[in-house]
Parts: structure tokens; C-alpha cells; sequence
């Protein structure tokens, strides 16, 4: 918190902020509301004020102050992120976007202004709980994930759905049921050494996750891998294909919260492969692509990787920066649009499929 330059307004604020903790909070209002006489920009005291008035119901005047603060104080990031959570409770979504902006700026490793980030751009249901409903509007007999870590999202495939995952280092202790097949091993190798149809009991994927490695090349490979094996009318999902800045969409990790280059695949997918129907539902906290009308003779992928990698790897994140939506052709997180996706005809083999919403 930002530090006062009076050696009374700090004593004030520490008594202040010791009637907070104790519940007593009429008399930390009458410490506050002295100090605010005194040094009417005091961050500490207006954030204070705004705690009190939230725990006495009073949100306005909460959201007044925590605003107040942060703008008193734009280097404090937990200032900011008060603001941003306040302002998100209040549905104003793009302040609430630049106060967790403004934090990140003071602190790049703030974690939970991604969150609050992520809140105020993708409204809507978390990606987990679209893609139960797209389990549960589907029903596909069976699916495929790659990366699934501890299981959150591998575990919403419910019998009598076969559920095969694959990951090299998977945090779930065993298969959650006879039902779900778990392949200890890269993606990769699973395909170099694996016969996904006869695992399938000869079906196609019907219904496909891609959560692997956050790099859009290994995202491509394991969408031509799995596109072999799928019908027109299967669904490829890939989970963080929509950035937050530039930062977290590298192809380098340096913040706790990465969603890598996802994003240069889809960019890839919508020019190599006007044929799909490929759009990003703008679920937080990152994106999830929905990619159908697939094609399991194209070769398009397959004989052009090496080029699709190198031209995309020169496409830096500012070319995306303020169109994203348009770039990744996103779709409102409202299921009544994501199921008309999941419910549109395809498109007979050779006739271009329109990468447009809706």
C-alpha cells in the first residue's frame, strides 16, 4: 500500500486499520473520516473506507472508494485489483479491464489480475462449465484429451462416453472410471506409436480437447492428428486460444498465468483451412476454439507444416493486439450461439466453409 509522508496520518491508519480487523467499524469510520479531513488523498485511507463500507453492505460506496484509491495510487497493484473486482461486481466491464491492466503494469506477476482480467473481457461461464454443456448437449460416444493435467476437464466425459487422455506427466492418480483410458506419454509419440481408431473400437473421435503444450505448432500437429480420425461432423476443441496481452501469449513462459501462442494456430487454421468452421467462444479464462466441418483426407496441414510454422512464427502479437476479436473470429460465451454451432449442417467436401460469428 502506498505509504503516507505524515508520521500522524500513518498512526491514524494503523488504529484505523486495527478497528477493521477487530469488526469495530464505526469507530474505524470516525479514524477515516478524520484523516480524510487531513489528507484527503491518502490511498491507504480511502481503500480502508472501502472495506468498511463493503462489510456494512454498503456497496456503492465501496466501489467509490476502492476506485478513489486506485486512482490515487495507479504503482499499487493490490489497489488496482480492488478496483477491477469492484467494478466487475458493478458490470463495468471496461474499467474494470483497464484497472487489472494497471496492475499487471505495476506488477507483472500479479496473479489474480489475470483472473480479474480475464473476468472483465470474457464474461460468461467458465470454460470448464461450457464444456460440460457441450458434453452434455453432444453426448458424443467417445472423446479425446491431450494435456489433462489433474483431470478437471477430462473428468466431465461421464460414462458410457469413452474418454481416452494423453499426457506425458498427468496429475490424476488413476482413471476416473473403466470408462477413461489414461496414455502416459506425448502427444506425439501417442500418434507415432498408437492406433487411436482401434482404441476407439474403430469409431472416429467424435468429440476432441486440445490442452497440450502451449505452442502453436505442437496445437497444429495435434490437430492434423486427430482431424485424420474424426467425421465432417466431429468437434475439435482447443482450449486457450484467446490472449490477454502480450505478455501471458508468448512462447516463453515468464508469469505464473500462460496461455503461450495458441493463438498463432488459429490465425494458421483460418488461412490454410477456409474449408473449417472455426470460431472462439469467448470463455474465460482464455478462449475455447470450436472447430468443425472437418476434413479427414485433407493433407493441406501435413504437406505444408514446415511453411504454416515459419510464416506464423513472424506474426507478432501486436498484429492481433486490438482486433482480436475479429482475428480469432470470437462468438459471445452464450450457449444458445455456442449450440448452434455444435447444431450447424456441414459443408459437403470441397465447398468453403464461412469463418464468420454465428
Amino acid at each position: 500500500m502506498a505509504r503516507s509522508n505524515d508520521d500522524s496520518a500513518a498512526a491514524a491508519l494503523a488504529s484505523a486499520d486495527e478497528a477493521v480487523r477487530a469488526g469495530r467499524y464505526q469507530d474505524a469510520l470516525r479514524i477515516l473520516e478524520a484523516l480524510h479531513g487531513r489528507h484527503p488523498d491518502e490511498p491507504k485511507a480511502h481503500y480502508l473506507h472501502g472495506v468498511v463500507a463493503a462489510m456494512v453492505g454498503d456497496r456503492a460506496a465501496a466501489h467509490e472508494r476502492f476506485v478513489r484509491a486506485a486512482r490515487l495510487a495507479p504503482g499499487e497493484a493490490a489497489l488496482q485489483c480492488y478496483a477491477a473486482a469492484s467494478c466487475i461486481e458493478h458490470a463495468r466491464l471496461a474499467e474494470a479491464a483497464r484497472f487489472a491492466r494497471a496492475a499487471l503494469a505495476a506488477d507483472p506477476q500479479c496473479g489474480p489480475a489475470y483472473d480479474l482480467l480475464a473476468s472483465a473481457e470474457l464474461p460468461g461461464e467458465h470454460y470448464l462449465k461450457l464444456l460440460e454443456r457441450i458434453h452434455g448437449h453432444l453426448r458424443p460416444r467417445n472423446y479425446v484429451e491431450i494435456g489433462i493435467f489433474a483431470g478437471a476437464s477430462f473428468c466431465l466425459a461421464h460414462p458410457p462416453t469413452l474418454a481416452l487422455g494423453i499426457d506425458p506427466d498427468p496429475q490424476i492418480a488413476a482413471p476416473p472410471s473403466p470408462h477413461h483410458r489414461i496414455f502416459r506419454m506425448t502427444s506425439d509419440a501417442f500418434f507415432a506409436g498408437r492406433d487411436l481408431a482401434r482404441a476407439l473400437d474403430g469409431r472416429p473421435v467424435e468429440l476432441a480437447l486440445i490442452d497440450g503444450m502451449h505452442q502453436f505448432e505442437f496445437v497444429l500437429r495435434d490437430f492434423m492428428n486427430l482431424e485424420r480420425h474424426c467425421a465432417p461432423a466431429s468437434t475439435i476443441l482447443v482450449h486457450d486460444c484467446f490472449p490477454l496481452d502480450e505478455t501471458s501469449a508468448a512462447r516463453e513462459r515468464t508469469t505464473g498465468f500462460w496461455s503461450g501462442d495458441v493463438w498463432r494456430a488459429i490465425l494458421a487454421l483460418r488461412k490454410w483451412r477456409p474449408d473449417l468452421r472455426l470460431h472462439t467462444v469467448a470463455a474465460r479464462p482464455t478462449g475455447l476454439g470450436v472447430i468443425r466441418n472437418l476434413d479427414p483426407g485433407s493433407r493441406v496441414l501435413a504437406d505444408n507444416l514446415e511453411r504454416i510454422c515459419a510464416e506464423f512464427l513472424r506474426v507478432g502479437y501486436e498484429s492481433i493486439a486490438e482486433h482480436r476479436r475479429e482475428a480469432l473470429n470470437v462468438v459471445p460465451n452464450e450457449w444458445p450461439a455456442v449450440q448452434a454451432l455444435l447444431d450447424a449442417p456441414v459443408v459437403p467436401a470441397g465447398e468453403p466453409a464461412q469463418n464468420v460469428p454465428g
